[in-house]
């Protein structure tokens, strides 16, 4: 028997009468679509420049230097935009999930199959989206490595989605397609006005002038110790008592060791550069310290060299980063023991932590003990 929202006049909105919920969905999709190819390619940006292929790394660009803040702030904030975009698009097309016959053909049930497919990895991609926007994982898979593959597994969704629907897209992408409906205008303006609440009161996390609307987003970009957030304490790291011999251990064809005193009497320089961060937050900071170039070409190393930076933290999956030449090389690249002209609190790396442009914050290592050259 076809009972609840299977019984034929179940949905009785007029943006759910066939007339005029193609035309709906289409204005929506438009919307929805260029909110998930904005989120796809700036994750792409992020994932590559946190992990990227061995033949890759090594071109990897150190500028623009606010790169990487750019791009991860772009993918948070059009991933939380697309969260309200997917429900009222749902709302739209739901009708069309409970659709009798399930299934008319072979054809018409792969079709199906796709769209759950689709809407299946939509949601989980922004489920898991929002909740690292807050640094909560109550699931037992690794995070990046999912929500990469989710971003890959939605777009090939929503093309194929694109291909089967191109006839009806085509047919009512103008405004002329359909009967005026005030209903629809109210309903597209209340969605254009949720995605831009959303974001106003969200992206004030990354971008400066917004800052004073930040009212939802997990992070203020100029709270914490010495006007810096923190994701990761020297508590939460282990590192909160430095060992009272600690020293820079530099490895490389002349391989050498500095303490903090003679770190500091090396030759200071000072960027203007931000730590930008994957959930989506960023601020800018003057930092001062050595530049790794110098401390490098001191080891014997040509230019071009890579290196690997470990920190003192136990453990951690950040404990140990590579970096790239083109990073090394870069004049703003440092080893820095200040920031906004006090030394570097314990949450924020001391005594020394590597600041660099256009490169993820998890990359950007606290507590450094050793630099080695990697050729």
């Amino acid at each position: 028997m076809r009972r609840g929202p299977f019984r034929a006049g179940a949905f009785t909105s007029p943006l759910h009468d066939p007339l005029h919920r193609p035309r709906t969905a289409v204005v929506l999709g438009r919307w929805l679509g260029a909110a998930l190819l904005v989120c796809f390619l700036t994750g792409l940006t992020s994932h590559l420049l946190q992990d990227p292929p061995g033949r890759l790394a090594p071109h990897l660009p150190a500028r623009p230097v606010n790169g990487y803040r750019v791009t991860q702030g772009l993918h948070v904030i059009s991933g939380l935009a697309a969260i309200p975009l997917t429900g009222a698009k749902l709302w739209t097309v739901y009708p069309r999930l409970f659709e009798w016959p399930p299934a008319r053909s072979v054809l018409h049930a792969l079709e199906r199959l796709a769209v759950a497919v689709l809407v299946a990895a939509v949601l989980l991609e922004l489920f898991t989206g929002l909740l690292n926007t807050l640094q909560w994982y109550p699931w037992p898979f690794p995070f990046r490595q999912t929500h990469f593959w989710l971003g890959w597994l939605a777009t090939g969704g929503l093309l194929v989605h694109l291909a089967v629907k191109a006839p009806l897209v085509a047919a009512n992408w103008w405004r002329r397609a359909a009967p005026a409906l005030a209903q629809r205008r109210a309903f597209l303006v209340a969605t254009t006005a949720a995605a831009g609440a959303v974001t106003l009161v969200t992206a004030g996390q990354t971008v400066p002038w917004l800052r004073s609307l930040d009212l939802l987003a997990p992070r203020r970009p100029d709270l914490g110790p010495q006007g810096l957030p923190v994701n990761r304490t020297a508590a939460q790291a282990g590192t909160v008592t430095v060992p009272a011999d600690w020293r820079l251990r530099v490895d490389g064809p002349r391989p050498y060791e500095l303490t903090l005193a003679e770190l500091g009497g090396l030759p200071q320089h000072e960027a203007e550069l931000p730590i930008a961060c994957v959930e989506g937050w960023s601020c800018g900071a003057r930092w001062t310290g050595v530049r790794l170039a110098e401390l490098v070409r001191r080891a014997g190393a040509p230019p071009g060299s890579a290196v690997r930076v470990t920190s003192l933290e136990a453990e951690g999956p950040y404990r140990v980063t590579e970096m790239p030449a083109p990073y090394v090389d870069d004049p703003l690249s440092l080893l820095a023991l200040r920031v906004n002209g006090e030394v570097l609190a314990a949450d924020h790396g001391f005594p020394a932590r590597v600041i660099v442009p256009n490169r993820p914050g998890v990359l950007q290592t606290k507590w450094v003990e050793r630099i080695e050259v990697i050729v």
